[in-house]
């Protein structure tokens, strides 16, 4: 219970942070005009230097997290605002329509996210990010006690936890193989997998890209191989959306989760679930409300969750159109860019590399052991000292996302804080 203190400095706060929203708004342009595209032939520099005008991280931060969660520009946040200053009056012109149904089709956010993913309107569900579609597709699908699923050991918990729990409520057994740190071919993760797959196997769960060491793993030869044994194959594509171009059907996996607020910087709670037309009736609802039994609706009874925020679903589709307007294949070589830049370098100050040397299995995550550094430490001194935000894992990997409106320059001053660390650590 909040005593008199808490609830003022509570209310304080809360009036401040909305006094600041235009002012922070009015830093950016609120409207997606991006810069013209033949500014990109003449100074691609300018032109990402632009971009970067639209999205309100201060001009004094480097952002070099969006593994975790991306910053969405500043027409997806007013795309959003505009959709609380719509729907909160209650005024919708059918009294039985109101702004948080979960019950709809949502086909005016499913189409052009289909589209933008290689997949049809009927096999998207609208879900709230990869832990949500990967608990649907885990816990969805009917196993027997003693049935196997196969994942790799570099797998996010919220792809590894669910099957923990299906295993200890159903006698499902999780076996692991190994990717190494780094996988130098796609050969030697289709070895592993294909040595590991048993009699009693019935899925291959793995991440298209991982949490671990950002390794593009070569999905459409895992979802072949898969299906050539007579195996469903479910995809944790968490970072792929908006980080390089995405062909789900092309990709020929049963189902696959993303969590678009990381590189499509979507709002946050955006997600997604891709359930394959075929093999639709093999997935129960894990979430049920009226429609779940209904196999007419297809994937859109997965999205049936309840009240929805219907203004976050339209800053969404503005990710959406942000990204098209600039191209993916624009941002997927400045992606490959500003990685390869920060793996070189940091290569050269003697950091080991996790991230593979081969340019297919990676993209815009670099990772690396940089022991004796301890990346707590790190992080916190980053951040505090010089406005510089990275992630890591215990107790010395270091994580660096490269999210496309960053620029060089920024890369650089990372890395020269970096060295000043590593000196003053090392002297005591």
């Amino acid at each position: 219970m909040l005593d008199r203190r808490s609830f003022l400095f509570n209310t304080t706060a809360m009036t401040a942070a909305l006094a600041a929203a235009p002012r922070l708004l009015a830093q950016c342009s609120v409207e997606p005009t991006l810069p013209d595209p033949s500014l990109y032939a003449k100074d691609e520099d300018a032109y990402w230097g632009a971009v970067r005008k639209q999205f309100l991280i201060p001009p004094d931060e480097i952002y070099l997290n969006n593994g975790t969660v991306g910053s969405s520009p500043a027409p997806v946040v007013q795309e959003v605002i505009n959709g609380y200053y719509t729907t909160e009056p209650m005024a919708q012109a059918d009294p039985e329509d109101y702004p948080i149904w979960g019950y709809g089709p949502f086909n005016e956010f499913r189409d052009p996210l289909a589209a933008f993913v290689g997949a049809t309107r009927d096999e998207i569900a609208l879900v709230r990010n990869a832990t949500e579609a990967n608990n649907f597709m885990i816990h969805g699908f009917d196993m027997k006690p003693g049935d196997e699923a196969l994942i790799s050991n570099q797998e996010h918990p919220s792809g590894e936890e669910p099957w923990k729990l299906k295993a200890k409520r159903y006698g499902v057994v999780v076996r692991q193989f190994e990717i190494p740190r780094p996988l130098n071919s796609s050969a030697d993760v289709l070895n592993r997998i294909n040595d590991s797959i048993a009699p009693r196997t019935r899925v291959i769960f793995v991440s298209h890209i991982t949490t671990d060491t950002g390794v593009v793993l070569p999905i459409k030869e895992i979802c072949a191989l898969a299906r050539s044994k007579g195996l469903v194959s479910m995809i944790d594509g968490a970072h792929v959306t908006g980080m390089m171009k995405l062909d789900i059907r092309d990709l020929g996996c049963d189902m696959y989760s993303s969590s678009p607020h990381k590189w499509l910087m979507a709002p946050k709670g955006s997600g997604f679930l891709y359930v394959r037309e075929e093999v639709q009736e093999r997935l129960w609802s894990t979430v049920t409300t009226a429609g779940w039994d209904d196999p007419k609706l297809k994937a859109e009874r997965f999205q049936r969750i309840g009240s929805s925020n219907l203004p976050s679903l339209w800053g969404f589709r503005a990710a959406l159109y942000f990204a098209n307007k600039i191209g993916m294949d624009r941002i997927e070589r400045r992606h490959r860019a500003l990685a390869d830049y920060a793996l070189a370098e940091m290569i050269k100050r003697g950091a080991e590399s996790w991230t593979s040397p081969d340019p297919a299995l990676r993209c815009a995550i670099a990772t690396f052991n940089i022991a004796p550094v301890r990346i707590d430490e790190l992080e916190k001194a980053l951040w505090k000292q010089h406005r510089i935000r990275i992630r890591g894992g215990g107790p010395s990997k270091i994580r660096i996302s490269t999210p496309y409106y960053l620029q060089k320059a920024e890369i650089t001053r990372f890395l020269e804080k970096f060295d000043e660390y590593r000196r003053k650590s090392a002297n005591g």
